[in-house]
């Protein structure tokens, strides 16, 4: 049985001797990349997120857009979703713009970014 010696004090190494101090290194790590992912991916995005969202609900006739087909035009009217009798802005309201000679209609929030606004021009 001698030849069994060295595979038994491998496993007297692997064995937990200090319970949940022993992994203290590796949560700590985990939550060091967890913190380090929040900060340069998830915060970001949200931010980024945010502010499309309120230049998309604050879209005025006049806007020049890129909608994410690529398509170039100017709001030329919106259609806002009534809620509760009111006007609701929201992202699946119909927005009809102008590209060339075209019109089209796009749900508000199938569009990528505002090139220039009208209210940023008065």
């Amino acid at each position: 049985m001698s030849h069994f010696a060295p595979f038994s004090s491998l496993l007297a190494q692997a064995a937990p001797a200090g319970g949940l101090a022993q992994y203290s290194g590796l949560i700590f790590n985990v939550a060091l990349i967890f913190a380090i992912w929040y900060f340069l991916v998830i915060r970001p995005q949200q931010k980024q997120r945010r502010t499309h969202e309120a230049a998309l609900l604050n879209l005025r006739k006049g806007d020049e857009i890129v909608t994410t087909g690529g398509i170039v035009g100017e709001v030329v009217h919106i259609k806002e979703a009534v809620k509760d009798g009111q006007p609701a802005k929201t992202l699946d309201d119909r927005v009809t713009i102008k590209s060339s000679d075209s019109k089209l209609v796009v749900e508000r929030g199938r569009i990528a970014k505002v090139v220039t606004s009208s209210a940023s021009d008065k």
